[in-house]
């Protein structure tokens, strides 16, 4: 596997605040990596020492191949923003990428312009002031400008922000095709299903620290037990039928999931026992006509492993 960033040791102390406690990271190239974490976790800190806006206090760096120093500056190859994309709201989304390239010192030429903003989907509003955009047009448009540069490390924060779903779409395929290209791509997102979307591998930040870092199907594997929503054709045969198998319990009503649906059930299982309820269901001749998660795999874990923190 070839690592688009590689940090050990890393550390970041803000006065008495530590923001990043010894953290070790690993970004493989060509994916697209989730940061998760509750707020004031260290995401926006770590995003900032991968986009050269900070320097660790302690640990290494390593970022597309070359360590990090301790000077303030973008590195080669990365591009991205944090806390929202800087524009200019009196200049129109055309004239913002081409100032934001010469602040790059960048060759700003129209067709590359253009190109990016066709990619992200304001064309039509090319010639427009972006004090008239909406927050999720402003987040398109600083995704447009970070793509300028062609990065082989492309960093994001909460690029979801203000979208609707149609934009939201959108950019999930911009960052998809990117990907396959073989751009990194570095996104924190308290979406949990645009990081379940988009992302092959997770890190989850708490108190500074990482808790998880690896690929979604192990930690939905490591999160041994979740609550599923279950949707029959006969609730009561279903609810007596579910219960009598090893390792499940009904939950009906439990926080009033179902309260306003009866011939929906709640069930707390392991991903086998689960398996053998369905097997059970369709040989009472009930229909399975829904089966989820009341929350995702990924939320679960991440509110199981951010709790165990702060609690130790």
């Amino acid at each position: 596997m070839t690592v688009a960033v590689r940090g050990r040791g890393i550390t970041k102390i803000f006065g008495d605040v530590v923001a990043l406690d010894h953290i070790d990271v690993d970004v493989a190239q060509g994916r697209i990596h989730g940061l998760v974490g509750p707020n004031g976790a260290g995401k926006t800190t770590l995003l900032g020492l991968l986009l050269g806006l900070s320097v660790a206090d302690e640990g290494r760096l390593e970022i597309l191949g070359t360590p990090v120093g301790r000077a303030l500056s973008t590195p080669d190859g990365v591009s991205g923003f944090v806390d929202g994309p800087g524009l200019y709201p009196t200049l129109t989304a055309k004239q913002n990428l081409a100032a934001l390239a010469a602040l790059r010192h960048r060759d700003a030429r129209s067709t590359g312009i253009e190109a990016a903003l066709d990619q992200v989907g304001l064309t039509e509003v090319a010639d427009d002031k972006v004090r008239g955009f909406s927050l999720g047009m402003r987040q398109r448009l600083g995704l447009a400008a970070a793509l300028l540069t062609r990065p082989r490390l492309l960093v994001l924060d909460e690029p979801s922000n203000g979208l609707d779903p149609a934009g939201k779409k959108h950019v999930r395929g911009v960052l998809g095709r990117l990907a396959d290209e073989g751009t990194t791509v570095v996104l924190s997102s308290h979406r949990m299903d645009d990081l379940e979307a988009l992302c092959s591998e997770v890190t989850i930040l708490a108190t500074g620290r990482v808790v998880f870092s690896g690929p979604l199907a192990k930690l939905s594997a490591e999160n041994r037990e979740l609550d599923y929503r279950l949707r029959t054709s006969d609730p009561e045969r279903a609810r007596a039928v579910a219960g009598d198998v090893p390792g499940i319990r009904v939950l009906s009503g439990s926080d009033g999931v179902n309260r306003h649906d009866p011939a929906v059930i709640v069930l707390s299982a392991q991903v086998s026992a689960l398996d053998e309820a369905v097997a059970r269901l369709v040989r009472a001749d009930v229909a399975v006509r829904e089966l989820a998660p009341v929350i995702s795999p990924l939320e679960a874990a991440f509110l199981a492993l951010t709790e165990q923190e702060e609690e130790n």
